[in-house]
C-alpha cells in the first residue's frame, strides 16, 4: 500500500502551524503499524506555495516551511529502515514564476535564449492586446499572462506556474538531472504530475471541436513517450531500479495504456475509478475497463478513492450525485455523512481486494470528511479564486490531521495543552494550523480516539491491510467475476471472495466457509427472527478475525446495503 502524505497537513514538529518533514519522522511508527509499504510525498521543494507546492522554485532544495535537505535525507533513510520506501513528486509541465529560469527569461526580454525555455509569444490584435490563443486553464480562466514588455507567456494552470517548453534540450536535461538527484538520495520512485500535458504543438493552434487521438494541442501528444522512455532509462540505470508513476487523466483507455508500456512508466493513477458514482454498474465497468487496459502491457493497475485534489469519500459518497467532477463542485452541496462513511468503509474493502497497487490519502483511514465550512479568509486554493468563488477549491481535503482527542491542534503540533498563551508566544509554538481544523467532531475522528475502538474506520483499514499482506490470494493476480445480482459487485481472488452490496436491501452472502472481514455488521436472514442479535465482524486486531460460518439460521447470513465482506470459499 502506498500512503499519500501532504506534508503541510500531516504533522507539525515545531508548532508553527505548518506540517514538516520532522513531523512525518515522528509518525513513521504509525505508518509502519498501519501497513504502509511506501509514502508518496506531494512537493516538498522550495516554493512560494501559490499552488500548494506544485509551483516549484528549486527542485534541489526543501522549502524552509518543511525543513532542510538534510531532514529529507534523514526521513528517507529512517523510513527505509522501517521497510517504507519514498516516492516524491516531479512537476514537468511548469515551474514557479520564482524559478531562476523564469526570472532570467523576464529579465532577458523578447527573442532571448532564456525565453525559449518557456512559451513566450506576441499577442493577437492590432497592438498585441489579445492572448495568443483562447485555451482554457485547468484552474478556469485564460492560460496567458502579459508581461511589461508586451509579450505573453503560457500557463495551463495559475499565472504563477509558467509552462516549460519541452522542445528545448535544457528542459529535458534538467529534469533527468533532477531524477538522478533524488534517486541518489535513496528515493525509490517518482510520481509524475500532470503527465499527459507537458508537450505542446509548437504551432499553438486552438483546441478543435474534434480531433484524432494525439491531436490535442497540449494533452496526450505522442512526443511525450520519448520523454518518459528517457526517464525510464534513468530509473533502470540504478542497481535497484526506481519506479515511475504517472498522473494521467485520460478517458481513452488505450491511449492511457500506452504510457505503461514496458519501457515507459511502471504504473499510473486510476482516476476513472475515483470519479465514478456509488453505483454497481458504474464501478463494475470501471474495474473491468481498468483491468482490460492494463492486461496488454503487463502493468499493475492502481486503485485510489481520493487524493489532495479530490473531495473526500465520506463526503462524496453521502451525496445524491456521488460521482466526482471538478466542474460540478459547488458550495453548499448537501451530504449525509453517516451514509457516506458507511459507503466509504465498503469502498475501502473493495479497493483493497482488487489486484494491483492500493493508494490511501492521509486521513481516509480515519474516515475524515471534507471540511466544507472553512472561513472565506482561510481559503488558499487558486482553483477557488480563478473560478470567481464558485468552486470551493481543494482546501477542504487538506485540513491538518487530528492525532489526539483534544489540544489546540488535536495533536497536529507539539502538545501545548499545559501552556498558557503567554508561554506559547514566548516559546514560538502553538500557532494556529495553516488551515483551521473543525472545532467540533475533529478530535473524535483522531488516531487517539480510534486506536482501540474495534469498530473504527482505522481498525477496519488496519485489518484489511494486514489481510492483504497475509493472504496469498490477495497478493497474486488471480481475478474472476461472480454474478450476484445487478446491485452487487462480487469477485474471487483464488479462495477469497469480495462481495459489495451497493443496493438498498440486504443480499444473501455467497457460499463460503469463513468470514474474513466485513465493513459493517452482517444482517440476520430477513425470514428469521427480526429480534435476533447482530454479530459484529469488524473485530479488534488482538482478537481472532476469522469467524465460523456454519452458524444457526437465526444468526447473520446477509450483507446489508452499502457494505462489503471478504469471505473464504
Amino acid at each position: 500500500m502506498i500512503y499519500q502524505v501532504y506534508p503541510r497537513s500531516f504533522a507539525d514538529s515545531d508548532g508553527d502551524g505548518t506540517g514538516d518533514l520532522n513531523g512525518v519522522r515522528t509518525r513513521l511508527p504509525y505508518l509502519r503499524d498501519l501497513g504502509v509499504d511506501a509514502i508518496w510525498f506531494t512537493p516538498w521543494y522550495a516554493s512560494p506555495l501559490a499552488d500548494g507546492g506544485y509551483d516549484v522554485a528549486d527542485y534541489r532544495a526543501i522549502d524552509p516551511a518543511f525543513g532542510t535537505l538534510a531532514d529529507a535525507e534523514e526521513l528517507i533513510a529512517e523510513a527505509a529502515g522501517l521497510g517504507i520506501r519514498t516516492i516524491v513528486d516531479v512537476v514537468p509541465n511548469h515551474v514557479s514564476g520564482e524559478h531562476a529560469w523564469f526570472r532570467a527569461a523576464l529579465a532577458a526580454g523578447p527573442g532571448s535564449p532564456e525565453r525559449e525555455r518557456f512559451w513566450f509569444r506576441e499577442g493577437r490584435g492590432e497592438h498585441g492586446e489579445l492572448p495568443p490563443t483562447d485555451w482554457v486553464s485547468s484552474f478556469a480562466g485564460g492560460t496567458w499572462t502579459r508581461v511589461p514588455d508586451g509579450q505573453w507567456y503560457l500557463h495551463l494552470f495559475a499565472p504563477e506556474q509558467p509552462d516549460l517548453n519541452w522542445n528545448h534540450p535544457d528542459v529535458r536535461r534538467e529534469h533527468e538531472d533532477v531524477l538522478r538527484f533524488w534517486f541518489d538520495r535513496g528515493v525509490a520512485g517518482i510520481r509524475v504530475d500532470s503527465a499527459s500535458m507537458p508537450v505542446k504543438d509548437p504551432a499553438l493552434p486552438e483546441v478543435p471541436e474534434t480531433y484524432e487521438a494525439g491531436g490535442h494541442p497540449f494533452i496526450d501528444r505522442d512526443e511525450l513517450h520519448d520523454i518518459y522512455r528517457a526517464w525510464r532509462a534513468v530509473a533502470d540505470s540504478y542497481a535497484e531500479p526506481r519506479v515511475l508513476v504517472g498522473e494521467i487523466w485520460l478517458d481513452d483507455r488505450q491511449r492511457f495504456a500506452r504510457y505503461l508500456r514496458p519501457d515507459e512508466m511502471h504504473s499510473a493513477f486510476n482516476f476513472d475509478f475515483m470519479g465514478r458514482s456509488w453505483d454497481a454498474k458504474e464501478l463494475r465497468e470501471s474495474i473491468r475497463s481498468t483491468l482490460d487496459a492494463h492486461a496488454p502491457v503487463g502493468a499493475p493497475p492502481t486503485w485510489v478513492l481520493s487524493n489532495h485534489d479530490v473531495t473526500r469519500p465520506v463526503t462524496r459518497y453521502g451525496r445524491q450525485d456521488s460521482a466526482f467532477s471538478f466542474a460540478a463542485k459547488r458550495f453548499g452541496t448537501p451530504t449525509d455523512l453517516a451514509l457516506g462513511e458507511r459507503r466509504a468503509r465498503a469502498a475501502a474493502l473493495l479497493t483493497a481486494a482488487l489486484p494491483g497497487a492500493l493508494y490511501v490519502y492521509q486521513g481516509d483511514e480515519l474516515g475524515l470528511p471534507e471540511v466544507e465550512d472553512l472561513p472565506p479568509e482561510a481559503l488558499q486554493d487558486p482553483m477557488h479564486f480563478r473560478s470567481g468563488g464558485v468552486d470551493p477549491g481543494r482546501d477542504g481535503c487538506r485540513v491538518p490531521l487530528p492525532w489526539t482527542r483534544s489540544g489546540r491542534t488535536f495533536g497536529f503540533g507539539p502538545d501545548d495543552r499545559d501552556q498558557d498563551q503567554a508561554e506559547l508566544g514566548r516559546a514560538g509554538v502553538g500557532a494556529p494550523t495553516w488551515l483551521p481544523q473543525p472545532a467540533t467532531g475533529w478530535g473524535e475522528r483522531s488516531v487517539e480516539a480510534q486506536q482501540r475502538d474495534p469498530g473504527s474506520v482505522l481498525a477496519l483499514y488496519r485489518a484489511a491491510l494486514a489481510l492483504r499482506q497475509s493472504e496469498p490470494a490477495l497478493r497474486g493476480e488471480d481475478f474472476a467475476w461472480l454474478d450476484h445480482g445487478e446491485d452487487v459487485i462480487a469477485f474471487t481472488r483464488d479462495d477469497v471472495v469480495c462481495v459489495v452490496n451497493l443496493g438498498s436491501a440486504p443480499v444473501p452472502l455467497p457460499d463460503h466457509r469463513e468470514v474474513l472481514l466485513t465493513s459493517a455488521d452482517l444482517d440476520t436472514d430477513p425470514s428469521a427472527d427480526p429480534n435476533a442479535t447482530h454479530l459484529p465482524t469488524h473485530l479488534p486486531t488482538h482478537l481472532p478475525t476469522h469467524l465460523p460460518t456454519h452458524l444457526p439460521t437465526h444468526l447473520p447470513t446477509h450483507l446489508p446495503a452499502d457494505a462489503a465482506a471478504w469471505l473464504r470459499r
